[in-house]
């Protein structure tokens, strides 16, 4: 590793290095389709094996509906619907019928009924109709999305702009489209809006941060330069595995992927650049201290980025979609930035030596004593470290049982707050509440039966017996109707219920009320005398979070361990110590559940959040626990390189002093860069993207500074157990002294 650092910090290793960088980029640019070009957001996330998925296909092929996908559009006055209103909906029948949209399929017969025939169709309270187009199944998104259109310009014809897009709470008649369409064409036009913000949100805020933190405009562009290089690596190879059907990528990927390049990206970056910044000051020649700088810190930067890609990985293992669609690229992401931290980065630093740090350029004691006499003027010598940092070093190695106790009564009373965290896994929970097709749905769930949003759709195989489904099911308190069995076009013995509720068939009760609906169905099988499995199925939108609650559960069961497994092996086999490697996961696991305690406090007491997204668990844990561990073994790694020269206590103040700014820096960047998701459209990832910024900064001030030294502190030499302690002339000194009783 010492003859590849000095052979690519050479002047013709340099060159060869950013010849490469750039071609490679170049060429994978032009020749593979960027990620962003590839995306698919309408890939089933629940597997084949579950009960949902193989209602729905059982549906499909017994119970096919023939008319298409529905884009629903609701009309709603409040007071009541007028005779206007009711002709205005006839009139845009009538357009439709006269200019039918792209992928219309069958258009109900609205243009040609008599008004009071229509109006049977209003709701109790005469307040609202929903009237359906019916698109072909499989439609182009854009030509879908070009249909939705179409549909909005006609009704803003016949009426005006503000019956579409005004405020619904105003008088006068108003419009939503909603539905299955409706819904997925607002979905990806969130999306397409929001990345390119999402994009140069995060690039202005890290430069910002940058040149506020290093007050250098050159050092503040370089790392900004290297993330954008592996972005244009990344992007390209993962568009490509896209194309092929290797990985399914979606838009909520692709976002955070953005974010995690940039945030850990230029955390990378700053590890070595700040090693080389304290190098310079006591190096003449740009390169050995590059390349001191590189052998001190590269280890711990490859090290870092293998945590996180391994940590990252492990989200293969799931078995519900979104988990699986973030692993690959996440992980390819991370691993070409750090590839790229050490290589290119380095290459471009010993191009740019000590310019890179102007106007604020570090110097050694001589060398600014030679520019003080030249200019005829005191220049002042910089320092390695602020006295900030060396008062931290000091605090903590003085007085570690203060510190423990009292970061672990923080950190513990944030953790207590988990137990009351309230979860749902409805995805128009996750869109905007002011998102048109969401305020359609809310329109419907206020003027409609609610169980009519979503029926339950119950399949059972008689085997040719008559069976009490329905009534065993009427008898359950929260059911509303069910309807006459429907038998199946290819096997008559299939027979479908659609199982009216008489609550909201998203809300928590309802879908907690499945595992009921399955009982009741399998005592009528059992009545019937049909004990073999797979003779029912329940499907809708309710069954459908039932087993996404249910997949996700059982994802993080096996997840969170193994990612604990993973990152545990990995610091035993870097530090070389069990009693260190056993604290430093135990410490990154209060971080978490303290960031998800004070995260929900923010989101449901500050922000009004019902409930938080119940994805989010697992996405904090695996960012969390494994960037988390960067920092540790950043800090962990400087401890154990002075511990050869110095005593521990000493060892620990020295590598909490020099690496505290740092940490700091990073963590400052890193929280940054995630809460730059809270801008984003959709509740998930602004949810995610607050817990885990308040992870980092968790991580950042109270965690890594306080409480990982002062475990190390109080243990002593125990800390390193069962790796080797250097004995030194300081080691044996100071055992002698104050230090004996920590021993």
């Amino acid at each position: 590793m010492n003859r590849l650092i000095d052979q690519m910090t050479s002047i013709r290793g340099r060159w060869v290095t950013l010849i490469i960088w750039v071609v490679l980029t170049a060429v994978l640019s032009m020749t593979l389709p960027n990620v962003n070009s590839v995306e698919d957001n309408s890939s089933q996330l629940l597997d084949d094996q579950v009960m949902s998925v193989k209602a729905q296909k059982i549906i499909k092929e017994e119970f096919p509906n023939e008319n298409g996908m529905p884009l629903l559009i609701v009309w709603e006055r409040s007071g009541g619907l007028e005779k206007d209103d009711y002709n205005t909906i006839k009139q845009l029948y009538v357009e439709l019928t006269k200019h039918p949209l792209k992928e219309m399929g069958d258009l109900p017969p609205f243009s040609k009924l008599p008004i009071q025939a229509l109006a049977k169709g209003t709701s109790k309270d005469g307040e609202a109709i929903i009237t359906p187009i019916f698109i072909h199944n499989g439609a182009d998104q854009d030509v879908l999305k070009a249909d939705v259109q179409a549909v909005k310009d006609k009704i803003k014809q016949l009426t005006n702009k503000e019956t579409v897009e005004g405020d619904v709470s105003t008088p006068g008649l108003h419009v939503r489209l909603t539905g299955p369409v409706g819904i997925s064409v607002d979905a990806v036009s969130l999306f397409s809006k929001a990345d390119l913000t999402l994009l140069f949100s995060t690039v202005l805020l890290v430069l910002i941060l940058l040149i506020v933190l290093y007050r250098s405009p050159i050092l503040a562009i370089v790392p900004l330069i290297a993330v954008v290089f592996a972005y244009g690596l990344a992007g390209p190879i993962l568009g490509a595995m896209a194309k092929n059907g290797w990985i399914t990528v979606d838009a909520q990927a692709v976002s955070i992927m953005t974010v995690l390049l940039f945030g850990a990206g230029t955390d990378y970056c700053l590890f070595l650049v700040s090693k080389y910044r304290e190098n310079l000051l006591y190096e003449e020649n740009k390169i050995t201290a590059l390349q001191k700088a590189l052998k001190h810190s590269g280890g711990a930067v490859a090290m870092s980025a293998l945590t996180v890609v391994l940590g990252l990985l492990t989200l293969l293992l799931a078995r519900y979609g979104s988990y699986i669609h973030f692993a690959v690229p996440f992980s390819l992401a991370v691993l070409i930035m750090g590839l790229t931290a050490l290589t290119f980065l380095p290459a471009v630093l010993s191009l740019l030596g000590r310019s890179a740090f102007w106007p604020f350029i570090p110097r050694t004691k001589e060398m600014t004593q030679k520019l003080s006499e030249a200019k005829k003027r005191p220049i002042k010598q910089r320092k390695a470290h602020g006295a900030f940092s060396q008062h931290l070093g000091e605090w903590v190695t003085n007085r570690p049982w203060q510190i423990l106790v009292g970061s672990v009564v923080i950190l513990g009373i944030l953790a207590l707050m988990t137990p009351n965290i309230k979860y749902t896994y409805g995805l128009l929970d996750s869109f905007p509440k002011d998102m048109p097709s969401r305020v359609g749905y809310s329109m419907i769930e206020k003027h409609f039966a609610s169980g009519d949003l979503a029926p339950v759709q119950v399949i059972v195989d008689t085997e040719g017996k008559t069976l009490s489904v329905s009534e065993r099911l009427k008898d359950l308190p929260f059911i509303e109707s069910v309807s006459e069995a429907q038998s199946g076009t290819h096997h008559k013995n299939l027979v479908r219920y659609d199982v009216v509720l008489n609550q909201n068939p998203y809300s928590t009760e309802m879908v907690n009320a499945i595992p009921e609906i399955k009982d009741q169905v399998r005592l009528a099988l059992k009545d019937a005398g049909i004990t073999t499995k797979d003779h029912y199925w329940i499907g809708g939108e309710t069954s459908e979070l039932y087993d996404t609650e249910q997949i996700t559960q059982r994802d993080q069961t096996v997840i969170m361990p193994t990612v604990i497994a993973i990152i545990a092996l990995l610091l035993l086999l870097y530090l070389r110590s069990i009693i260190a490697m056993v604290y430093l996961i135990l410490s990154v696991l209060l971080s978490y559940f303290a960031a998800l305690g004070l995260g929900w406090v923010i989101l449901h007491h500050l922000m009004g959040a019902n409930a938080l997204q119940g994805l989010i668990p697992l996405y904090a844990f695996v960012f969390l626990v494994a960037l988390g561990e960067d920092y540790n073994i950043f800090m962990m790694s400087s401890i154990w390189k002075h511990r050869k020269t110095h005593s521990i206590k000493e060892s620990i103040r020295k590598g909490v002093t020099e690496t505290s700014s740092v940490i700091t820096s990073c963590g400052l960047i890193l929280a940054a860069t995630f809460a730059v998701l809270a801008t984003m459209p959709m509740e998930v990832l602004l949810q995610f993207g607050i817990v885990t910024a308040i992870g980092v900064l968790l991580d950042t001030f109270i965690v890594r500074p306080l409480l990982v030294p002062s475990i190390t502190a109080i243990l002593g030499r125990w800390a390193f157990w069962p790796g080797k302690w250097w004995k030194t002339d300081a080691t044996i000194a100071e055992s002698k002294g104050s230090f004996e009783t920590d021993q």
